[in-house]
Formats: C-alpha cells, sequence, structure tokens
C-alpha cells in the first residue's frame, strides 16, 4: 500500500521506516528539507509541498499526519482538504483533542473524505516494537486502511483496532495518557521513599531489575525506569521540572464532566504543576501561617 506522511519528525520518520521496512511505498512532506532527504536516505519519496505530495500518490489516498496538535494541525487540515478528493483519507495520529477531532471529521465529511483518528503510542521505541494503535472512524475506511496498521503495530493481529466511531481514538489515547501520569508518579514515588531510607542503602536499579521478574508490578515502563537507573542513579544534572503534554489535562477534565471520581490521575498532573514552582507562594504562605499561630520556626532563602 502506498501512503503520504505529513510531518517527518523523529515519530513521524520512525513510522515511515517501519512502513518502508513493511514494503509500503511511503512519500513524505515536510518543511524541513533535511528531515525529506532523511526519508530519501531510507527507501521513501519525498515531496517539497502539498500539492506535490498528493499528486504523487494514486487516488483513493491515504495521508497520515504526525504533526503537533493543536493550531498546526488545523492549518495543515485547512491546506490539505481542498486538494484531496472524494475517498480519500486523512490519518491523524497525533494527540489531538477529541473535540478538534469530531470537528475536523465533520468538515472532511463534507468533501466525502474519510477522516482517521489513530491514538498512537510507542514513543521512540515504536520503530523497533511496533506502536500501539487506537483508531477512530468509519470502519470501511479503517478496514481499507488496515495493511498500513498491521505494519505500524507489534503484530498483525495484535496492538491495534478500531475502538469506535471518528473521536474513539483520540479520547482512548488521552485516557492512555492519563492513566500512564498514574502510573508514573507512583513508580516515582515509590523509589523516591527507598532512596530516603539511608540506613538499607538499597540499590535502586537492582531493585527495579528485580521487581522487571515476576512482579505484579512489572511493566514496560518499569523496563524504562530500571535503564534510566542504571544510566543515572542519583539523577544528577536533571532538574525537577516535569512537562505534561496537555491529555493528562484532559482526561482530569473529562472525569469531571462525567462525574468519575479519578483522584489518581488528577493529584498526578497536579504534582506535574507543582514540580514547574520554582519559587512557590503557596509554601511560603504555609510557612508564615504555621509561624503565626504555633509559633513555628520559618526557614530563611
Amino acid at each position: 500500500m502506498e501512503l503520504g506522511m505529513i510531518g517527518l519528525g523523529r515519530m513521524g520518520a520512525n513510522m515511515a521506516q517501519r512502513l518502508l521496512r513493511g514494503g509500503h511505498r511511503v512519500v513524505g512532506f515536510d518543511p524541513d528539507a533535511d528531515a525529506r532527504a532523511a526519508i530519501v536516505s531510507h527507501g521513501g519519496e519525498a515531496a517539497a509541498s502539498l500539492q506535490e505530495l498528493v499528486g504523487l500518490l494514486a487516488a483513493p489516498r491515504a495521508l497520515w499526519l504526525m504533526v503537533p496538535a493543536g493550531e498546526i494541525t488545523d492549518r495543515t487540515i485547512q491546506s490539505l482538504l481542498p486538494l484531496l478528493d472524494a475517498g480519500d483519507a486523512v490519518i491523524d495520529g497525533g494527540n489531538s483533542n477529541y473535540h478538534d477531532t469530531l470537528r475536523r471529521a465533520q468538515q472532511a465529511a463534507q468533501q466525502r473524505v474519510d477522516y482517521v483518528d489513530c491514538g498512537t503510542s510507542g514513543g521512540v521505541w515504536g520503530l523497533a516494537e511496533g506502536y500501539s494503535l487506537m483508531i477512530g472512524g468509519d470502519a470501511a475506511a479503517v478496514e481499507r486502511l488496515r495493511p498500513v496498521f498491521e505494519t505500524l503495530a507489534p503484530a498483525a493481529d495484535r496492538g491495534w483496532g478500531r475502538v469506535g466511531p471518528s473521536g474513539a481514538g483520540h479520547y482512548a489515547k488521552m485516557i492512555h495518557n492519563g492513566i500512564e501520569y498514574g502510573l508514573m508518579q507512583a513508580y516515582a514515588e515509590g523509589f523516591s521513599i527507598l532512596r530516603h531510607k539511608a540506613e538499607f542503602g538499597f540499590d535502586l536499579h537492582q531493585l527495579a531489575e528485580i521487581w522487571r521478574h515476576g512482579s505484579v508490578v512489572r511493566s514496560w515502563l518499569l523496563d524504562l525506569t530500571a535503564d534510566a537507573l542504571a544510566k543515572n542513579p542519583s539523577m544528577d544534572g536533571i532538574a525537577p521540572h516535569v512537562a505534561d503534554s496537555g491529555e493528562g489535562r484532559w482526561t482530569v477534565a473529562e472525569a469531571i464532566a462525567l462525574d468519575v471520581p479519578a483522584p489518581v490521575i488528577t493529584q498526578a498532573l497536579l504534582e506535574r504543576l507543582r514540580s514547574r514552582d520554582d519559587d512557590s507562594y503557596a509554601d511560603k504562605l504555609l510557612a508564615a501561617m504555621r509561624n503565626e499561630f504555633g509559633g513555628h520556626a520559618v526557614k530563611r532563602s
């Protein structure tokens, strides 16, 4: 099968390589000339514009977007849709908000273009291990694209599937990332407690390796944690600042909208926000209050 890949950043380029290895024809477009040259070096083709990309693909076309969520995705779609014909398909593999996906799917439907949302997990390991694909959209369109999904997934019969209509794929990926927040926070807190129990002198990497095999808390995240602890057990040179992609916030907002309690995911998000406050006014005020009511000492900066 042939596919147009729009966005040849690290993840898009890796997905293109996996498709090429699977025998698909991939034509890539990226504003960066070096990114276009890279896909050619791996056996793909490159287009210098969206117009050229569409012209190089036979109908019905399939174009995979791997660009940052939000305004860039909107601009790309607005430029792309006028170039497409009825029966073509656009797959959004980024971390788009599902509300945006529903709007874009309606816009595409006006031109009888299939809009498929594909929540994609696997990160930098996807090229070697395969990607977990949560797919939303018209069932017939997803079936036509089956060869692409089977190649990108860990295996043809696992790690991917159509989970519902338009928006369902990105919704499932949003919740996936919310769960990820909670898992990561639990691992981080547990290893922090172990590190602070200085009298036992725990080797955190050793413990992570023990837990990786047979333990009920074993997981791919624990595998990656073990790798990180092997490289830098004291986390030297790493600032205690944790960013978020936005999907944890969306997950918490959905929980509130649906009246579903999600305390672990919510607290994990709040801990990330807290990590960015280098000069916490709230903590200063807490110290001042303790001094006021109990005469407790205040640590001066």
